[in-house]
């Protein structure tokens, strides 16, 4: 088994340190303070309604024997059940206990523990309560394990897939080096600059996936909101080409754009990176394509971006996870030089982030179509022609 670089290993463990980690902790707070406040509201409606319902039936029916505890009893499974945490549900059941107690056992209003059946009543309803809470947290504690154990698994997927993607250029980039070092005098022009070229090129793309993580921690991070300026699409699109054109120079790409003046809102660096990264992945992966388009139309309120190529088409049983990042693990042992998942997995949450939606359509043998859509902006023509 190939051992992995250090430096590519020491890439991935100070991104996961400094970037995921800092956002783990920071969002588990939030979450905490987030369920706390809920499991109050939970137990404070959980035994309003409970009394509630006792004191309607009470005035109904004109009694309640036995249905006071049945109503409490149910209410503290009720906390027990969408709560985090035991002692919640203990909570409920003490209160419970001494709600039925005082307004609803003789003498009304009033604490009486020295009658016999109000101390059985209370000890059984105790009892019951302590053992459905901690039933109730029991399988909730169990599930909670099991989504851990999940997250655990795709965590170290992920992990394993940056690490083979980092390798590949990495070992690419340190073996032309070393080569260029070791046989300076005996190369030629041509191979020196063909192995620089080459290494070059790798870290161009080591560069882009760095960005891609940090897109990805960026959206991800404390929840924040993308921000969003009005963008025109002729631009973003001009932007688009003049950064792809440099990096893949002889690669024409064919643009289909409206006739109407769009102006959307967006993140623009972000969604610059989605059309790159698609575009790139076509390059990279539509074997025997010759020809690659961007076409953009506007279907309502939304514009509709499309990726098109004539290459090799993707597998059907592929399409289903392919912006999921899980297929990236996949290709780890194809011929490949490049994974592609990282970088639509983040197509796919910058796209999202923005509220829209991103699927892709293909065909083995004749192409792949990716298609995104984000909502547009209304321009009013008038204002429009007076700044001209």
């Amino acid at each position: 088994m190939e051992k992995y670089p250090p430096f590519a290993v020491s890439l991935i463990y100070l991104w996961y340190t400094f970037t995921v980690v800092p956002n783990i902790d920071r969002e588990g707070q939030q979450m905490k303070q987030m369920l706390r406040k809920k499991d109050v509201w939970v137990l404070l409606a959980a035994l309003i309604g409970a009394f509630a319902c006792v004191t309607l039936i009470q005035f109904i029916s004109g009694r309640i024997d036995g249905v006071a505890s049945m109503v409490f009893l149910l209410a503290v499974f009720f906390v027990s059940m969408y709560t985090d945490g035991y002692w919640w549900g203990v909570a409920g059941s003490v209160i419970s206990v001494l709600a039925v107690n005082f307004a609803f056992r003789t003498p009304y209003f009033a604490f009486n523990f020295t009658i016999p059946e109000n101390i059985f009543s209370g000890v059984v309803m105790l009892v019951v309560s302590f053992m459905t809470s901690t039933l109730t947290t029991r399988i909730k504690k169990q599930e909670q394990l099991r989504m851990e154990s999940e997250t655990e698994k795709m965590r170290a997927n992920l992990l394993r897939a940056v690490s083979h993607d980092l390798r590949t250029p990495l070992t690419s980039i340190y073996g032309a080096c070393s080569t260029v070092i070791d046989n300076y005098d005996s190369l030629g022009r041509e191979q020196k600059m063909k192995l620089l070229s080459e290494a070059c090129a790798d870290a161009q793309w080591l560069n882009r996936m760095v960005e891609n993580l940090l897109s990805v921690t960026r959206i991800d991070a404390d929840g924040v909101a993308i921000q969003k300026t009005p963008t025109v699409l002729e631009e973003l699109v001009d932007t688009v080409l003049v950064r792809f054109q440099k990096l893949h120079p002889g690669v024409p790409v064919e643009v289909k754009l409206p006739d109407d003046f769009i102006v959307i809102p967006m993140d623009s660096m972000l969604i610059q990176q989605v059309l790159t990264n698609l575009l790139e992945n076509a390059v990279l992966h539509a074997k025997g394509m010759t020809r690659l388009t961007l076409r953009v139309f506007t279907l309502g309120q939304r514009a509709v971006f499309e990726i098109i190529d004539n290459g090799c088409g993707i597998p059907k049983e592929r399409l289903k996870t392919l912006f999921t990042g899980t297929t990236l693990t996949q290709d780890t042992s194809s011929g490949g030089k490049h994974g592609m998942g990282i970088g639509l997995s983040v197509c796919a949450a910058i796209i999202k982030a923005h509220g829209g939606d991103i699927k892709a359509e293909s065909t083995p043998g004749e192409g792949t179509t990716i298609r995104f859509w984000l909502e547009t902006e209304e321009v009013d023509t008038e204002e429009t022609e007076d700044e001209q």
